[in-house]
């Protein structure tokens, strides 16, 4: 350390603190171009096999994982270890409050019966265990409301214009708050769906 001069020392020191930060990813500035990275080293699965699908906003995703590891891991451990085609519909406590499931079975809504809808404290994790539907994605912030939020639902509908998806067993779909969704929506073959919803309670960034 005699022969360090006072420059590389704070060089070292510097180098040490970003890596630091990297290694612990909690006060990354995420950008597309990390976060997809991030995704794609599926180091936060820890072995999920399935797919997240790719309406996820990303950036998103990596900001709120890395706020909460444990509450996510945890999400994706209930996800990748249980066998969901023998649960029985219903609610499921992962982490009290801060993480829970539900379990429903059966018939889907016609494009008319569904809706479109948003909500402020928790994530929607949606995985459809069995059958197909159609999901709708939409930017909340082109969203015109139609009912407002209501806080003891966490929920408020909207009118919007979005992309359609179809759901089925090897995807999973991520709905932030600045997310719009349209879930639930009948696919010709599939009168009755199994479906997963795990509710993940969003972290302030």
């Amino acid at each position: 350390m005699k022969n360090l001069s006072l420059s590389k020392i704070t060089l070292l020191l510097a180098a040490f603190i970003g890596l630091s930060s990297s290694v612990l990813g909690q006060d990354t500035a995420w950008t597309k171009k990390t976060a997809e990275k991030w995704l794609e080293s599926n180091q936060w699965k820890n072995g999920l096999k399935l797919k997240p699908h790719a309406s996820i906003n990303k950036v998103t995703f990596a900001e709120q994982y890395h706020k909460n590891k444990a509450e996510w891991d945890k999400a994706f451990a209930f996800l990748r270890d249980s066998d969901m085609e023998k649960m029985k519909p219903g609610k499921y406590t992962i982490d009290g409050t801060d993480v829970y499931a539900t379990i429903t079975e059966g018939p889907e809504k016609t494009f008319e019966q569904s809706a479109w809808e948003s909500h402020r404290k928790y994530i929607d994790l949606q995985y459809v265990i069995k059958g197909k539907e159609k999901i709708g994605v939409a930017p909340l912030a082109g969203a015109t409301v139609t009912q407002a939020y209501d806080e003891k639902a966490d929920i408020a509908h909207y009118t919007s214009e979005g992309q359609f998806y179809i759901g089925d067993p090897t995807v999973f779909f991520l709905f932030f708050p600045a997310d719009a969704h349209r879930p639930n929506i009948h696919v010709d073959g599939y009168d009755v769906v199994k479906k997963l919803v795990i509710k993940i309670k969003v972290n302030p960034l």
